[in-house]
């Protein structure tokens, strides 16, 4: 059974960093202008566990905990992503949430579903 991502909405989020800020894709030429991991014991419907953006935190992490305050959810692809802030940037506009994570999105069909 798959894990839904909208399940997470407004939740305390414990998420595993395996792409820190400022680390390379292992595939494509680009780098991690944010904090991506995932949610450890979930599984998601591409096979993996569900990801995670960590906005609101400005050096490399290992790991993180914090509020889900929206879902990436793409629209041309069955990988959403959770968005997880610290407490204090519970605020984020989805403008800025959407500036934050193109580097990877602007490759898909996305919204941003609060």
């Amino acid at each position: 059974m798959f894990t839904q991502a909208k399940d997470f909405l407004n939740k305390k989020v414990k998420v595993k960093v395996d792409r820190p800020l400022g680390s390379k894709h292992p595939k494509y030429n680009w780098t991690y202008k944010v904090n991506y991991g995932f949610v450890p014991g979930t599984l998601s419907p591409d096979g993996e566990e569900l990801d995670a953006y960590i906005l609101g935190v400005d050096k490399p992490l290992d790991q993180f905990e914090g509020i889900c305050i929206a879902v990436v959810h793409r629209t041309n692809d069955d990988d959403d992503k959770l968005v997880v802030v610290p407490e204090e940037s519970i605020h984020i506009s989805d403008e800025e949430i959407k500036k934050q994570v193109d580097f990877q999105e602007q490759f898909f069909d996305f919204i941003v579903i609060r």
